[in-house]
């Protein structure tokens, strides 16, 4: 979706003659990716970018992300994005219907809550290079959301033994080792493992030896933080 939308708008440029301001031209790509998914509207940024209106961010919207990436410590430039993909299977709850069951969960005013002051607190880590409140506040999104989940009415669980296990794997890691290992959850069954690139050879080494067994078929996928779209055709 967000290629997408950057190509109506290139061809906009390109026909219409609008749109020459850089700012202008990826906030609108960003509007209309954002018709599609909060996720689309975030990828047409390098590096990093936010979506949702936050009170540490006085220009942040909810029609549009905006980027921060020029905000990012070096340490979070290099950063990985490793998926261990538990199952491969479509989730019995699709994410759109997660969304509207939050709608009456008697947590939602406090998830909010939470989810502003993360954002600052956020915010301060990745410019000043904290990895360690960084993975703190990664872990604990990613748990609310499925403790949301399982508080919702209906509730449901989309995580799978092998998730917990992972968590738990990943966890005695980071105690023994010192490394900064640390993991989020999408809403599925799958955990992204979030590092530094000057751990990279430890930590993958682990993840080849320790867990692909949880993964299915011992698949997973490295990923990296991006330096943003690029337009194949002039």
């Amino acid at each position: 979706m967000s290629a997408l939308a950057l190509c109506l708008c290139s061809l906009e440029r390109e026909l219409f003659g609008t749109l020459a301001d850089e700012s202008a031209f990826f906030q609108k790509a960003s509007f209309f990716a954002r018709l599609g998914s909060g996720s689309a509207c975030r990828s047409v940024y390098p590096y990093a970018a936010l979506w949702g209106q936050s009170p540490s961010f006085p220009k942040a919207s909810d029609e549009f992300a905006i980027p921060i990436g020029q905000t990012l410590h070096p340490v979070f430039q290099g950063f990985h994005d490793d998926i261990l993909i538990v199952s491969k299977k479509e989730k019995p709850v699709s994410s759109r219907v997660g969304h509207q069951l939050m709608e009456g969960n008697p947590y939602a005013s406090s998830r909010y809550q939470q989810a502003h002051d993360h954002t600052s607190a956020l915010a301060g880590a990745l410019e000043i290079g904290d990895v360690e409140i960084f993975g703190q506040i990664a872990e604990s999104e990613a748990l609310t959301l499925h403790a949301l989940m399982m508080a919702s009415s209906p509730p449901f669980i989309l995580m799978q033994p092998h998730s917990l296990a992972l968590i738990e794997r990943i966890r005695q890691y980071r105690s023994d080792t010192r490394l900064p290992l640390y993991f989020t959850l999408d809403a599925g069954p799958n955990l992204h493992l979030l590092y530094p690139d000057e751990c990279r050879e430890e930590i993958q080494s682990f993840i080849r030896t320790e867990l692909t067994a949880y993964c299915e078929d011992g698949f997973w996928i490295q990923d990296e933080i991006g330096s943003g779209p690029k337009q194949i055709r002039e």
